[in-house]
């Protein structure tokens, strides 16, 4: 009885290394399976012609850190020189910076032909924005850390882009001298053809009267049909904007200052928020590189 049992227990023991050596094995091949279906190979390649239509770049094609610039203006022409300076704000040799193309650049005759509508104005936009939203998707398909800036008229893409998009759709934002929510008065007045200043970057002050030619009354509307949207509203759903840097100035005469009602919003959802002591240009210029190396941490 003694021997029986003595043998039952060395089978028992073999079985049971025999049974663990199988479960482990079985956790070896899924957990291999799992990541060779979570974590495809990642292949960087240069820039496709499709994407190099849509963009003014500079740099490493294949860098794994990529900087996507809104341009500032609704301009008829792509900008170089912007690319170029942000570029030349930082040092290291892996970086790509994009300009990427907005409808009228694509397309100059959209604002020099006939006068727009404004539900015109707002569909081109909206197609800017899928273009850029393209953009970024390329690169963020290779697995690239993809940066996205934006100044001016660039910060209000930047602005419809997450709120069209969400927040997930880049690694991280820097939108300097905008507005989340402009004064009725001054996109109003835009539509109508009327640009204006603000005093003190606080009073708004209009043209008395429309602008003569028909391209800059058409960027007028291109502007204020984002100018028109309330981003403290249409961004309230996102838990968190703690990826946005947001710089603004002080005595900004083109889009006026930041209200307290708007630093709140963007401090409440965790952003970092940077006031500069000077107007429009003064701040980009002054805070550029503090920018680029904070939001991006590029030196």
């Amino acid at each position: 009885m003694k021997e029986i049992l003595l043998k039952m227990k060395k089978y028992t023991r073999l079985s049971f290394k025999l049974a663990v050596m199988l479960i482990i094995g079985f956790s070896i091949l899924l957990t291999s399976c799992s990541k060779e279906e979570k974590e495809p190979a990642v292949i960087i390649t240069e820039l496709s012609q499709e994407i190099k239509d849509l963009v003014y770049f500079k740099g490493n094609e294949k860098a794994s850190v990529v900087v996507i610039n809104a341009q500032s203006g609704p301009d008829i022409t792509l900008s170089t020189s912007e690319v170029d300076f942000i570029f030349e704000s930082v040092d290291t040799a892996d970086l790509l910076v994009v300009n990427v193309h907005q409808s009228q650049s694509l397309d100059p005759s959209i604002v020099t032909v006939n006068d727009l509508t404004l539900e015109q104005a707002i569909d081109f936009n909206a197609e800017s924005i899928e273009t850029l939203y393209k953009v970024i998707k390329f690169f963020k398909d290779q697995g690239r850390t993809v940066h996205v800036f934006g100044a001016s008229f660039g910060a209000f893409v930047v602005q419809e882009l997450i709120a069209t998009k969400g927040i997930d759709v880049a690694d991280a934002y820097l939108i300097m001298i905008g507005r989340l929510d402009m004064n009725d008065v001054m996109w109003q007045g835009l539509v109508d053809g009327k640009f204006g200043y603000f005093m003190d970057g606080v009073a708004p002050v209009l043209d008395p009267e429309p602008a003569l030619g028909v391209v800059d009354r058409n960027i007028g509307k291109i502007s204020a049909a984002l100018g028109m949207k309330r981003y403290t509203e249409l961004l309230a759903d996102e838990e968190s904007l703690s990826n946005v840097t947001y710089i603004y100035g002080a005595i900004d005469q083109i889009v006026g200052r930041l209200t307290d009602e708007e630093v709140q919003f963007l401090v409440s959802k965790n952003a970092t928020v940077i006031e500069g002591s000077g107007g429009h240009d003064d701040t980009f210029l002054d805070f550029i590189e503090q920018g680029l190396e904070l939001a991006f941490n590029l030196k």
